[in-house]
């Protein structure tokens, strides 16, 4: 199981050239998760962009293929 904070803050959680793995997709979707039960103490994850379109929350990183 994945904690808050595994990254801190300032470090990226992708650096260039590195692929998505299943560690980090279970760590996204922590941050999804825990964003949902504790509104207002969201986590803050570099690289985690957040979008709130119709009043949903939607999550995106940012990558070049």
């Amino acid at each position: 199981m994945l904690k808050a904070g595994a990254y801190s803050p300032g470090i990226p959680l992708l650096i260039p050239g590195e692929r998505f793995n299943a560690t980090i997709m279970r760590y996204l979707r922590f941050a999804r998760d825990f964003n949902q039960l504790y509104p207002g103490i969201e986590t803050d994850i570099h690289g985690l962009v957040t979008e709130i379109v119709d009043c949903k929350r939607s999550y995106y990183v940012d990558c070049v293929r």
